[in-house]
């Protein structure tokens, strides 16, 4: 893309992150089905190797049906701490590049290269230098989305995986969304892929096709959104300085939990895990969040927000304690419990480091 009056923007994403740096620490798994996580009855998948993709094994995938479409699945306990020094390095790759990054994870971001620092003339060269560098200085390959917006380049970084990467031009921008279906938009997951579907809008082209009265009337205030991506519109800047929104602690118990008492411990532990990155952050917020999910896998939550950022652990422990009590007791049991601190007091930064992803939620799961 060599168009002056464009931006150029690079969405880079590594390919299968946690299951490729497994991988690459240990070559007896490499070339065999990985499933970064826990093979337990309650275990989730992190990542998969895309050795295990072909078998239909998904992150967000439950271990047991992730074990049954493929049987010679292995399992890898997750290291985050491996994964954050990793995704450091990329990250000063990307600084050799350009200061316009915004993180989106440990593993992916993106860049604008408008004016890159390697005076490169194209942003296609760009995208093939930054991924030539990170293999040279991790051993593990990326994909690279390069286009005029951002909505575009995250679209396109996923044609060419893994290990590649893909252009869609100003002038190939609008037709080439029109032939997309709509549950690859970023902003349009599956419950309103769903409802699309139901209005008769599969592809591009269908959501283009609908006039904005009638966008606004089944969407509301993301109206203006489906519009203009239907469109390849995208202002969006690439933010480096994007607002934490939240941070927070999640578990899955390796059963179902009925007793106050043990439902109560649990929460405060994960009161507990987000006060650890709170004083880490030396970042308080005035929203605390408590969510609850039963064995039936329905979902609630319920939110408190204070007058003034909630600054100690024991007001943080008091706050979600309040907020499980007000669900208890329970006739069904609970299979996960969580606890978010949002509504920060100011933006904040986890020590310089990527966030672990959107809103820095962190999963983990019960031994």
């Amino acid at each position: 893309m060599a168009e002056s009056e464009h931006r150029k923007i690079i969405h880079v994403d590594m390919d299968a992150f946690f299951a490729s740096v497994e991988q690459r620490d240990d070559p007896g798994l490499r070339g065999r089905p990985v499933a970064v996580g826990y093979a337990a009855a309650r275990g989730v998948v992190a990542a998969a190797s895309y050795e295990a993709r072909v078998h239909g094994v998904r992150s967000a995938l439950p271990s047991v049906t992730a074990m049954r479409r493929c049987p010679q699945l292995i399992f890898v306990p997750p290291r985050f701490d491996v994964y954050k020094t990793v995704s450091r390095q990329i990250h000063a790759i990307f600084e050799e590049f350009t200061d316009l990054i915004q993180p989106l994870s440990l593993d992916e971001a993106y860049l604008d290269v408008t004016n890159n620092r390697q005076g490169l003339p194209t942003a296609w060269l760009t995208a093939k230098a930054i991924r030539k560098r990170i293999f040279e200085v991790t051993g593990l390959t990326a994909s690279a989305g390069i286009s005029y917006n951002k909505f575009l380049a995250k679209l396109a970084s996923d044609q060419r995986k893994p290990n590649g990467q893909f252009a869609v031009t100003p002038g190939m921008g609008a037709d080439w969304v029109e032939t997309l279906p709509v549950s690859r938009f970023h902003g349009v997951g599956p419950v309103t892929a769903a409802k699309m579907a139901r209005l008769g809008i599969e592809t591009g082209a269908d959501l283009r096709a609908k006039p904005m009265a009638f966008l606004q009337e089944h969407f509301g205030s993301s109206a203006d959104w489906y519009h203009d991506i239907a469109r390849g519109i995208d202002d969006r800047p690439v933010n480096p300085n994007r607002e934490r929104k939240s941070s927070g602690s999640e578990t899955t118990f390796d059963r179902d939990l009925m007793g106050d008492d043990e439902i109560v411990a649990g929460v405060l532990g994960q009161a507990d895990d987000v006060w650890a990155w709170c004083q880490k952050a030396d970042a308080y917020g005035r929203t605390v969040t408590v969510k609850v999910k039963y064995a039936d896998f329905h979902n609630i939550s319920r939110s408190r927000t204070h007058g003034t950022p909630v600054t100690t652990q024991a007001d943080l422990r008091d706050a979600s304690m309040a907020l499980i009590r007000s669900v208890l007791p329970t006739e069904k049991g609970i299979r996960l419990v969580g606890v978010t601190v949002s509504n920060f007091d100011r933006a904040v930064v986890e020590d310089g480091a990527l966030p672990l992803f959107e809103g820095a939620q962190i999963a983990r799961e019960a031994a």
